[in-house]
């Protein structure tokens, strides 16, 4: 029964001892290891404050970031548009210039052609006048060849003048 109770003064030593232990335990070991153990709990608070102002912050950026990134996208769009319109406005001048600078062309084709063609028909005239007079000419140098005919022909000529 010794092994199962132990006797008193084994109990008093042992406790004696425990509290000696304790004692300095308290005194040299416990204010270092809460100090440790405070150190560590306010290193663990800071490490997640500071995790918590990051997720803040990085929330912030992104939703600054989608702003920037919507206005960016805006800004295209309006810079392709402007573009768009402007090339449309450049295409149309272009197109009204071209028709201004055909319609010249066809005018100027207009009169150079009306030039040719009065040109043309004042030269064929000039041909006209100039076989009818070569044709005259010939006529009358036969049908004139006596005086007899020259007469009666100075006396029609008077005769139409008179009545002009």
């Amino acid at each position: 029964m010794d092994l199962i109770i132990p006797s008193s003064g084994l109990i008093f030593w042992q406790l004696l001892g425990f509290l000696a232990l304790l004692f300095i335990l308290i005194k040299f070991a416990w204010k270092p290891m809460l100090a440790a153990l405070e150190e560590r709990e306010s290193g663990i608070e800071n490490a997640l404050k500071a995790a918590e102002l990051a997720r803040n912050e990085m929330a912030n950026l992104k939703s600054e970031n989608e702003k920037l990134l919507q206005e960016a996208r805006l800004e295209r769009d309006n810079i392709l548009k402007k573009a768009q319109e402007a090339s449309v406005k450049m295409i149309e001048e272009a197109k009204n210039e071209a028709a201004k600078v055909a319609a010249e062309q066809i005018e100027n084709a207009k009169a150079v052609i009306e030039t040719e063609k009065k040109a043309a028909l004042a030269e064929v005239k000039n041909q006209v006048a100039i076989l009818t007079i070569e044709v005259t000419e010939k006529l009358l140098r036969k049908n004139l060849a006596d005086e007899k005919a020259q007469r009666a022909l100075v006396d029609e000529f008077v005769k139409e003048v008179q009545l002009n």
